[in-house]
């Protein structure tokens, strides 16, 4: 979901803090805007990643964008996400969220909130050769949920931060001048995002072309950041690195998404960005609260004040007289969660289909959640303060962002030795434990960079304690 080095503005930053900020980096100032119009006939198309020459427009009973959904789950960088910290350390006796639960999750909402656009530009596209494609909305916007954390560490956050700053502030500071400026920034500025896109496209050894091969439509909508590194803010977003800009330029492209600028490697967001975005704030939002309620960061009282604030007075007297009916206190947080999320759907699902002009022509700014009504927005702003100062830096969630930037910064310098000096017999070693589809004998020192970036990006928490332990002499195999 977003949230990274902005993240943390000083010496431990919330993610409420950082959607603030990340929304006001969408494009830096110096990029130009276009007066061109993006049309849902390109925006939707079932073309698949690699596998172009496949390509047809039949009606099939189960749609591609119903594939791709299918293909996520039953994939395995999918499936190890049940042990990759979202927030709070992993379960132990009491069950928060991981980003397994969370993609699912916001997977759910991004399905509500596309049904719901589709069922309004549907009539309003009525005898078009755009309302055909319209219903996909739900399943394309579904399918990018699942994906849209796939490129995240392990750590959460706090592991594209160490990745980062190993390479800003760290060891790979001697690496600077052996790279160009734009692979340099890669590294310096690595995004989860950006990783996903590469991830999700790159032909890993072995693999077949076209990585997952999913659908144009689907890549493209898990692209927040739509430009590369040397066009990021500092310390901002990218949404590709230099060795896929090729992939994203032809994706970009055959869709009509509007280029903003001149560059060529800037364009402006896949509408349906915006609603994959949505469901992600919602969904960390809110369950982030139901979570910290159950740890007691928050009491019971302060949950649910917070999450009455969104209710709007109409609506108040029955709220209250449901969760009379209640006398399980996590059951009546439950319930107002979900009452939470139903209205921030719908309130997204409005101004999505109020500023579609603005959503195709490239001019919309911030994000759906900076639109809504008084009363959601004023109080999704106080949820965030509230995770800002009480949640975020709870000392649980300190300590597994200070253990994880430890077990991960040591992996860097351990790994990234061995690819740069493979004659040593140790590096002999330690690569043997890598997996062959990363490509650690890649003929420049960015493509062996990336290889050990991709092989600890895919690492699970548990995956990487281990291997650091092992590494360390800390742990050892039963004899």
């Amino acid at each position: 979901m977003h949230r990274s080095d902005l993240c943390h503005q000083g010496k431990h930053h919330a993610h409420a803090q950082l959607v603030s900020n990340k929304r006001n980096i969408l494009m830096p100032d110096t990029f130009h805007s276009t007066a061109r119009r993006m049309c849902w006939e390109r925006l939707i198309t079932a073309k698949r990643f690699g596998m172009e020459k496949y390509h047809d427009e039949r009606i099939h009973k189960r749609t591609d964008f119903q594939r791709d959904y299918d293909r996520m789950v039953f994939s395995a960088p999918f499936r190890r996400l049940q042990n990759k910290t979202q927030v709070f350390p992993l379960p132990g006796s009491i069950f928060v969220h991981n980003r397994l639960t969370h993609s699912l999750e916001v997977s759910c909402v991004g399905r509500s909130l596309g049904n719901n656009v589709a069922t309004a530009l549907i009539e309003k596209y009525n005898g078009t050769p755009a309302a055909d494609k319209l219903p996909h909305i739900g399943s394309i916007v579904a399918a990018a949920c699942l994906a849209h954390d796939l490129g995240n560490p392990p750590f959460g956050h706090s592991g594209e931060r160490a990745i980062a700053t190993y390479f800003s502030e760290g060891n790979g500071l001697e690496l600077k001048d052996q790279l160009s400026e734009w692979e340099w920034k890669d590294f310096t500025h690595f995004e989860g995002n950006a990783n996903a896109f590469r991830l999700l496209t790159h032909q890993f050894n072995g693999r077949r072309p076209g990585g997952f091969a999913l659908t144009y439509s689907t890549l493209a909508s898990i692209i927040k950041y739509p430009y590369a590194s040397t066009f990021s803010p500092k310390k901002g977003k990218l949404g590709f690195f230099a060795s896929e800009r090729e992939n994203f330029c032809r994706v970009a492209d055959d869709l009509g998404m509007l280029p903003n600028g001149e560059s060529g490697l800037v364009y402006h967001r896949h509408p349906l960005v915006y609603l994959v975005e949505a469901a992600d704030d919602i969904c960390y939002q809110i369950m982030d609260i139901e979570d910290a309620h159950k740890l007691k960061i928050l009491t019971t009282a302060e949950t649910k004040e917070l999450l009455l604030a969104y209710i709007h007075p109409q609506r108040y007297n029955h709220i209250q007289e449901v969760l009379g009916m209640v006398n399980d206190i996590n059951e009546q947080i439950a319930y107002l969660r979900s009452s939470v999320i139903g209205i921030l759907t719908d309130e997204c699902s409005r101004i999505f289909v109020e500023h579609e002009d603005e959503l195709l022509t490239g001019t919309f700014k911030g994000s759906l959640i900076d639109h809504m009504a008084d009363i959601p927005r004023k109080a999704y702003q106080q949820c965030s303060q509230t995770a800002y100062n009480k949640i975020y830096t709870s000392s649980d969630v300190l300590d597994i962002e200070l253990a994880g930037n430890r077990i991960i910064t040591e992996l860097l310098d351990k790994l990234i030795d061995a690819v740069r000096f493979p004659e040593k017999a140790y590096s002999q070693l330690l690569l043997n434990k890598v997996p062959q589809q990363y490509e650690t004998h890649a003929e420049t020192l960015y493509g062996k960079l990336q290889a050990v970036v991709d092989y600890i990006s895919g690492m699970t928490d548990v995956y990487a304690l281990d291997l650091y332990r092992k590494i360390n002499g800390m742990s050892l195999p039963a004899v």
